[in-house]
């Protein structure tokens, strides 16, 4: 029987404040920088969940909502949404905090992280346990998004 983990266990959350080397020519947050720290903290989630190495499969979902400047602080939030076998969803919101610490949700993106073993070889992961309605929500439409993935592939 596989382990079971609450989502909270693997909640992880990440500041960072713009800096200039961060800014594209349009004056605004580089949009590879922000994928950057994305995927990292995807990957450091998905490592709490399963406690092994992790690899990146898919980011399938990035939204832009606002932009962000020089001096602004940015707080990601990430946690699993899905497990499969050996692959696991994960969601990671990004924030443009203020300085008396409001959040404008500014990015929305899911990735999907596989475990691995010391040979690189897919591992199984522990299942997670669904607590809350809204992790159910969150859980039902991580499943349909896993099925847009699987036929995408199959087209490809």
């Amino acid at each position: 029987m596989r382990e079971i983990k609450k989502i909270e266990e693997s909640l992880t959350e990440q500041q960072y404040l713009i800096c200039p080397a961060h800014i594209n020519h349009y004056g605004r947050l580089f949009g590879g920088q922000l994928l950057k720290w994305i995927d990292e903290l995807a990957g450091i989630v998905a490592m709490r969940h399963c406690g092994c190495t992790v690899t990146t499969a898919a980011i399938d979902n990035l939204q832009f909502r606002a932009p962000a400047y020089t001096g602004d602080m940015i707080v990601l939030r990430g946690w699993v949404t899905c497990v499969g076998k050996t692959s696991m969803e994960v969601r990671v919101d990004t924030y443009r905090e203020a300085l008396d610490g409001h959040r404008e949700m500014i990015n929305k993106a899911y990735i999907d992280m596989v475990a691995i073993d010391c040979k690189g070889n897919p591992k199984e992961v522990p299942e997670i346990a669904i607590e809350t309605q809204q992790q159910r929500q969150e859980w039902e439409a991580a499943q349909k998004r896993r099925q847009i993935r699987k036929q995408n592939r199959q087209q490809q």
